[in-house]
C-alpha cells in the first residue's frame, strides 16, 4: 500500500454551534505502516479526533479523507473493512463469551444477514491467540477483570483484519505485565502492515511504538510530526503547561516533570 492512507484537511469541529470549536484547522496525513500517538492534555479533543476518522462525527467545515475518498463517500461497510476502534471501555448488554464477543470483528466482512464461516471462525480464535486470552476464549465478559476486557477488545479489532487501528488510551487498564504485551502487539501489527493511530497519556508508551506525534492544544490548534522533531522538553512543556525534561537512562529516553 502506498500514498496516504488517512488525511485531515482543515478541519474544525464542535460540539455546540457559536461556541468555540474544540478542533481548528487540523491538518495532517497518515502514511501507511507508521504508528502515531496523539497527546494533550484532557478535554483537547483526543477522542473526538478518532471519532471523526471513524464517520461517527461531522466536521463542520475542512475534510476527511480515507486512501484520497471522502470519508463521507465510504459505505458504512466499506468503513468497517479500512477501520477498527479499540475503545477505552464499552459496555457489553448481553453476556457473550470472549469468543462470541471477538467474533463480532468479523461483521465488516459478511454479507448482510450473513453467518460467519470457517475463515471467519479461525481469524477470531487467531486474533484471541494474539492477545493471550486463548485460556479465557469461552468465559463470560462480564467476569473479565479490566485489562482482560482491554485485550479483548483489541482482539475483537485484530479480528476486524483493518488497514488502520485507532485505539483510545489502550494501556488505560492495563498492569506493567499486559502494558508490555500490548507494545508487543502494536508493534507485530506495525510489522504486518498495520496504520496505527492512538491516544495515550504515557509518555512511555509513546516513545516505545510512536513514529510521528499529533500534538493537541488547549486552544484546539496542533501540530504534528515525527517524534524526534515533535516529542520535545519545549513542545511537551509548552503543552502541558509545566516543566518537562527529557533524559536518557540505558539508551531509552524518558520523561521527568517537577
Amino acid at each position: 500500500m502506498s500514498g496516504t492512507i488517512l488525511s485531515f484537511q482543515d478541519v474544525v469541529f464542535g460540539y455546540q454551534r457559536y461556541k468555540t470549536p474544540v478542533l481548528q484547522q487540523l491538518d495532517f496525513s497518515l502514511q501507511p505502516g507508521r504508528v502515531t500517538a496523539i497527546l494533550g492534555p484532557n478535554g483537547v479533543g483526543k477522542t473526538t479526533l478518532l471519532y471523526l476518522a471513524l464517520g461517527w462525527l461531522t466536521p463542520w467545515d475542512g475534510e476527511i479523507q480515507l486512501q484520497d475518498k471522502p470519508l463521507s463517500q465510504h459505505t458504512r461497510q466499506e468503513r468497517g473493512r479500512w477501520l477498527a476502534l479499540v475503545p477505552q471501555t464499552e459496555h457489553t448488554p448481553f453476556d457473550y463469551s470472549v469468543f462470541e464477543y471477538v467474533l463480532m470483528g468479523r461483521s465488516p466482512h459478511l454479507p448482510p444477514l450473513g453467518i460467519p464461516g470457517q475463515v471467519d471462525y479461525e481469524a477470531t480464535w487467531q486474533a484471541i491467540e494474539q492477545v493471550g486470552l486463548a485460556h479465557l476464549a469461552d468465559q463470560s465478559v462480564p467476569q473479565l477483570s479490566g485489562g482482560e476486557r482491554q485485550l479483548m477488545l483489541l482482539a475483537r479489532a485484530i479480528a476486524q483484519n483493518p488497514h488502520l487501528l485507532l485505539l483510545d488510551e489502550p494501556t488505560a487498564h492495563l498492569d506493567l505485565s499486559n502494558k508490555a504485551r500490548l507494545i508487543r502487539l502494536l508493534r507485530a501489527l506495525q510489522a504486518r502492515g498495520t496504520t496505527l493511530l492512538l491516544t495515550s497519556h504515557e509518555p512511555e508508551v509513546v516513545l516505545a511504538v510512536a513514529d510521528d506525534v499529533l500534538l493537541l492544544e488547549a486552544d484546539g490548534t496542533a501540530c504534528f510530526g515525527p517524534i524526534a522533531q515533535i516529542f520535545t522538553a519545549e513542545t511537551l512543556s509548552r503543552i502541558y503547561q509545566m516543566p518537562i525534561r527529557l533524559v536518557e537512562v540505558e539508551g531509552r529516553r524518558q520523561v521527568l516533570w517537577t
